[in-house]
């Protein structure tokens, strides 16, 4: 994945009740938690899982089919300028991180830690997030991959910093949002554009490539920006097997930046439901999700920024963040206002324990898979055709993954950081 998150994933360091299952009285174990938000976190954390179910396999395999098509398209990632579903992966991470701040500070006051406790708790965090990030990435290579723009690292860095601006006045918080993308757009738009005449295959570009943009849209061109530029400088600072020149999907350490941005958005998320419950503030969800939706593609075709999430781009943040918006606000709408709570126990056995989950996805794919097929043999996953070989089987990998995170909520094992 590229995707995760963490120390925020888990409002249950604020609520750390354990829920139970949905039986005749287990209902009532989820007080003093906010399903909904742990509904939304399973949810995403079920799209990262479930891509052990490789989708665009069986679109490869019947690709007449327009429905497999359109589920393998939101399985992949774009290849620069665009969304998918799968996609929304890595900021609904970072926006439930925001979401669960103001939780973990408050449950922190009431237990009477002071600010400086709390500060040194979070560069703890800050520093295993990124750590963990970096031997994840360094797991079938050879000696450690120094890499700072996968989703564990990107949240580490940014996370003190959300930290500090939650204990700035609502009204300071918004103004740092602004100036913070504000300021990021201006370096990138200030950086030299590439001139006509480079040969961008030398630079990890396809020579098919569609998406090279024109005019003040092409400082934000794969492998041509600020942040490669950042990168070839940073990145080579420590021990390579070779010198770093670009990154092959054009993913960049500064996009941090831009990531803090998404987290701020959950705070502000996470401020407003603490605020207002019981009540469910759907309104002001729908209002949100619609400004940041339209201020995101306002800025994308009237080419001031293009939406590109591989690097995080200013109108990225807003497009992403309405849409998380919207997730938020219909996960509430089901599960709040329409009473769907027994519904959502599978997403929240999954949300509950995302480390956990974060890792299978991370660590035990290949392995299960190999193990899947000694046990039970290749003819049983192609009794329906080869088409939906890895259908079968990566459903049987999932089971497995939501068994075992079943296993451990039932006995209350939760891994945090």
């Amino acid at each position: 994945m590229h995707d995760s998150s963490l120390p925020a994933l888990k409002t249950s360091c604020a609520n750390p009740v354990a829920v139970a299952p949905p039986g005749k009285n287990g209902m009532a174990a989820f007080a003093g938690r906010n399903i909904a938000v742990d509904a939304y976190r399973g949810f995403v954390m079920l799209l990262l899982l479930a891509e052990v179910l490789h989708l665009k396999a069986v679109h490869d395999a019947v690709p007449q089919s327009l429905s497999w098509r359109i589920l393998a398209y939101n399985q992949t990632h774009v290849p620069w300028a665009g969304l998918s579903l799968h996609d929304m992966i890595q900021p609904s991470f970072t926006f439930l991180v925001g979401v669960a701040l103001p939780y973990s500070i408050q449950s922190r006051i009431k237990k009477g830690q002071a600010f400086g406790s709390m500060l040194r708790h979070t560069l703890r965090r800050s520093l295993v997030l990124v750590v963990l990030g970096i031997l994840l990435r360094s797991t079938h290579s050879t000696q450690t991959n120094f890499t700072f723009e996968d989703t564990l690292t990107q949240i580490g860095l940014g996370y003190t910093f959300a930290f500090l601006i939650s204990f700035l006045k609502p009204s300071r918080q918004w103004i740092c949002f602004g100036a913070l993308l504000s300021f990021y757009w201006l370096l990138w738009a200030l950086y030299p554009a590439p001139p006509t005449a480079l040969d961008l295959t030398s630079l990890g570009v396809p020579p098919d490539w569609h998406y090279n943009y024109s005019g003040l849209a092409a400082h934000w061109n794969k492998n041509t920006n600020l942040g490669t530029a950042f990168d070839v400088w940073f990145l080579n600072l420590f021990p390579r097997a070779s010198p770093f020149r670009y990154n092959r999907g054009g993913y960049a350490t500064l996009s941090f930046i831009p990531t803090l941005g998404t987290m701020l958005l959950g705070l502000f998320a996470g401020q407003i439901l603490r605020k207002d419950a019981p009540r469910v503030p759907i309104q002001k969800f729908l209002l949100f999700a619609a400004g940041l939706t339209i201020g995101g593609l306002l800025l994308h075709f009237t080419g001031i920024c293009p939406i590109v999430k591989r690097i995080w781009t200013p109108s990225w943040v807003l497009l992403s963040g309405g849409i998380c918006f919207l997730f938020i606000v219909s996960f509430s709408w089901l599960i709040d206002l329409r009473g769907n709570r027994r519904m959502a126990f599978p997403l929240v056995v999954i949300g509950t324990n995302s480390i956990a989950a974060y890792l299978m996805a991370s660590l035990c794919d290949d392995f299960l898979t190999r193990n899947i097929y000694i046990n039970f043999g290749s003819a049983v996953f192609t009794i329906f055709g080869h088409a939906y070989e890895t259908l079968l089987s990566g459903t049987v990998v999932l089971a497995i993954y939501w068994l075992v995170l079943y296993w451990m909520w039932r006995n209350k094992i939760f891994l945090r950081i």
